[in-house]
């Protein structure tokens, strides 16, 4: 189980309430899009539009420029209030990678959990609906129920985007994303203890009717198309119709079906209509969003090695068929990963002269369920399944000094409100459960096994399915306050505090399993009853920034923040824990009500994170330097345990001490050519972890598996004027060093280094039209999203395997603006 350039204007790093953006760029003989980068330089302009004071939702870094496909020079100011206050782009301290919403349209970036590709110090894509692989500097999501907080916060138009199923949506008609690593509690209306993903989409303008198509063609019978047409339909108000969808077929077979289609076959619908009002101090900005996702949950593949394998083939005689991309899997559960996405947010902002005002307002609803066989071998040992629908409620005001004094502050307050609902399922063979559990003592059959009792066994012909249901009523509110103080015109200082308080109504119940088995192999109990509960949890958060800017171009900064995350409860197990110690042929465990049993409550996560790192340019500008180096105490971390009977245990588990260094340079190689170069070490020392390794102290001092020693990505960009366009080419790069299943790190759950190289080669017209030829993951390289230990019954495995070598042409066409 579970594991800046804008269409309309070349860069911008603007808050949903900001149209601060630098525009107007000469095109002389280049579309927008493909203006060789001197011509860039020597052609940069900006000017304000809309409300001209209002406020970032946050900076952006040097990768920013990188993905506007440009190195800018310094003498072009690029002016961002990070911290509530004008200031250039490379004076703002905090680590963050901004790319284009252009950028993720020319490299094929499909979904929010793609841009980790090009940001240092994250790592954990996964071609499913899940966020529990997505690691920031360590930090990820580990408990996959529905009673935790995503650790990693995503946001779109500063609104929060919620749990698996709900918060993976594509990227098309994007204006720019943002990844801001470290905790962020002063940016954002939701605590986020390892990070934040904030995406924001194209606005409408006042420029007039604009707008692009794009269709991208390729192999396995891949057809997507987007387009978007901006519209104003006064002085004061415009609209925005963005479309986006298409199919790919699959490209994992299942030896176990040998004539089915392949899996990982994505298929995407989605519709956004926005609409912007702009008259003097007020602006509007309202957005509606569809989403309909149809593909398969993650694959697994088991990796033939360890002794749970060894066991299966001992008892079994397994074997595993299909190469390294393929799988062998019964689907038992059958197999499906499909969202119906429904989004509506709306942004309030008024400049009342001496502050501004911003109310964020949004709601969310969706239905979702997610299909996979679990144990990765042709056997019926853990089939899992998820139907889930849930509803979220956010408002967050907040107020910004508008003082051109020594002393700026901004404010706020947020409020939501959520309803989950899901029901789980996990299935397997009955015989190949009594096989497992009982051939050591010569049974090797259920019918032998309830002979020996004196009993009776009738198989049931959809084997042995378990299922829980939970319930969540979640509220919460949260109020924060900021203010920086100028010492000298070098040297500020920054102090800001939250108070944040999360309340949990839960409840968990199970019903009765229709396998004379009984709930004891993958729930471990019933319920006559939901079992209930609901606690609350609040932490006041502080956060210390010092900057110093030695020099106009170069700034220096460190920082100190303290991180939380809310406590929650388990969704498949119970509390106390002694009511599971059965099986079986006993009924200690059936029909459980409140006064027997609880859900399984567990503490919040705690950080203190603490940073450093400069900014500057050398070479005359033509080199932009983005470098910083943390290190973070992190401790009573969320995860899931093995528990007693069938149960999978959340709780508060060790310390770790995390510590590493990222960069980022952008660099001008002359008139038509630019290079990104993006890299990060990470190193973490846990301890107190024995749930985590066997109840030993085996894994005390040694590094969290999942996270890669070296994590890197590069982009070299080309573009070359001819006739009546350019020529563009590019060369992309992301890899990482080996990553492991656990904290053991046994050498038959590797997931080995890799690097994923794509080539793109293509004409753009002066006439707004481009054809661009691909091929993706050009050596075909085999890799994984992710690889797992396993347990005792359940083998080390693979999970995810690398999209194959693709062959594809990027077709688009812009017109107006």
């Amino acid at each position: 189980m579970h594991h800046l350039g804008s269409r309309n204007c070349s860069l911008s790093c603007e808050n949903p309430a900001l149209l601060l953006r630098i525009c107007d760029r000469d095109r002389g003989a280049y579309p927008r899009r493909f203006a060789p980068p001197g011509a860039i330089r020597r052609g940069l302009k900006m000017r304000p539009t809309g409300l001209h004071k209002s406020i970032l939702l946050a900076g952006c870094s040097a990768a920013a420029m990188f993905a506007s496909g440009a190195a800018l020079a310094q003498d072009d100011v690029i002016i961002v209030t990070a911290q509530k206050r004008d200031e250039s782009i490379q004076d703002v301290p905090l680590a963050i990678t901004a790319l284009s919403g252009d950028f993720t349209r020319e490299v094929n970036l499909d979904d929010v959990k793609d841009l980790v590709r090009y940001t240092p110090g994250v790592t954990g894509n996964s071609a499913d609906s899940f966020i529990d692989t997505l690691s920031m500097r360590g930090i990820l999501t580990n408990d996959f129920g529905a009673g935790g907080d995503p650790s990693i916060g995503l946001f779109k138009n500063g609104l929060y985007q919620g749990r698996n199923g709900a918060v993976v949506t594509s990227l098309y008609d994007m204006e720019r994303a943002e990844v801001l690593r470290g905790p962020q509690g002063f940016l954002f209306g939701r605590n986020a203890i390892g990070g934040a993903i904030s995406v924001h989409t194209a606005r409408p303008n006042f420029d007039g009717v604009s707008g692009y198509i794009e269709a991208d063609v390729a192999e396995r019978n891949r057809f997507f198309g987007e387009g978007a047409i901006n519209m104003p339909l006064s002085d004061v108000f415009a609209v925005r119709l963005a479309l986006y969808g298409g199919h790919e077929d699959g490209y994992v077979d299942n030896a176990y079906f040998p004539d089915h289609d392949p899996l990982i076959e994505p298929e995407k619908y989605a519709g956004r209509f926005s609409a912007l009002y702009s008259d003097g101090p007020f602006e509007a900005f309202f957005t509606a969003e569809y989403e309909d996702r149809k593909q398969s949950g993650s694959v697994y593949r088991a990796t033939e090695g360890g002794p749970g394998y060894e066991t299966l083939v001992d008892i079994f005689g397994v074997s595993v068929d299909g190469n390294g991309r393929d799988i062998d899997s019964d689907l038992q559960l059958g197999e499906a990963d499909d969202s119906e996405i429904l989004s509506l947010g709306l942004e309030l902002t008024y400049d009342l002269g001496g502050a501004v005002i911003t109310s964020l307002t949004g709601f969310k609803d969706h239905d979702y369920y997610y299909a996979e066989d679990f144990d990765g071998t042709p056997l019926g040992i853990n089939a899992y399944a998820q139907d889930q629908s849930g509803n979220y409620f956010e408002q967050e005001l907040r107020v910004v000094s508008d003082t051109d004094g020594p002393l700026s502050w901004y404010a706020g307050a947020s409020f939501y409100n959520e309803e989950i609902d899901v029901l789980f399922t996990q299935a397997a063979d009955e015989e190949v459960m009594c096989q497992f559990y009982w051939s050591y003592y010569g049974i090797n059959s259920c019918s032998d096994y309830f002979a020996y009792y004196y009993y009776s066994f009738t198989p049931t012909p959809e084997g042995l399915v378990e299922s829980n249901a939970v319930r969540g009523r979640y509220h919460g509110w949260a109020a924060y306050v900021d203010a920086t103080l100028a010492i000298t015109d070098q040297f500020d200082i920054g102090v800001g505090v939250r108070y944040s308080k999360d309340i949990k109504k839960f409840a968990i119940s199970a019903p009765p399993v229709t396998s004379d088995l009984g709930p004891y192999f993958g729930v471990g109990f019933t319920t006559a009853e939901p079992l209930e509960d609901k606690q609350s949890w609040d932490a006041f958060t502080p956060r210390f920034i010092a900057r110093y800017r030695p020099s106009d171009e170069w700034t220096v900064f460190a920082s100190a923040t303290r991180g939380f995350k809310s406590g929650g409860f388990g969704s498949f197990f119970i509390s106390p824990s002694s009511v599971t110690y059965c099986g079986p042929f006993s009924t200690d465990c059936l029909g459980l009500t409140n006064a027997d049993a609880s859900p399984n409550a567990f503490d919040p996560e705690k950080v203190w994170s603490y940073e450093a790192g400069v900014k500057g340019s050398l070479f005359g500008g033509a080199t932009r330097v983005d470098a910083n180096v943390y290190y973070y105490q992190y401790k009573d971390l969320q995860v899931n345990v093995p528990g007693t009977g069938g149960g999978i245990l959340v709780d508060n588990v060790g310390k770790v001490k995390g510590w590493g260094f990222e960069a980022s340079t952008n660099t001008d190689l002359g008139e038509y050519f630019d290079l990104y170069f993006a890299g990060a070490y990470a190193d973490t020392d846990v301890t107190n972890a024995e749930p985590l390794c066997d109840g030993t102290l085996a894994c005390e001092g040694t590094s969290l598996g999942y996270v890669p020693k070296f994590s890197a990505s590069a982009a070299l960009r080309f573009n070359y004027p001819v006739a009546e366009g350019a020529i563009k080419a590019s060369a992309e790069a992301f890899g990482q060093t080996k990553t492991y299943g656990g904290l053991l790190k046994p050498d038959y759950a590797v997931n080995d280094a890799y690097v994923d190289l794509s080539l793109r080669l293509g004409y753009a017209s002066d006439a707004g039209w481009s054809v661009i030829g691909y091929v993706e993951n050009v050596a075909n390289e085999l890799y994984y999203d992710g690889v797992s230990e396993g347990g005792n019954f359940i083998p080390a495995h693979y999970f995810g395997p690398s999209r194959p070598r693709t062959f594809g042409v990027l077709l688009s066409y812009e017109f107006g603006g």
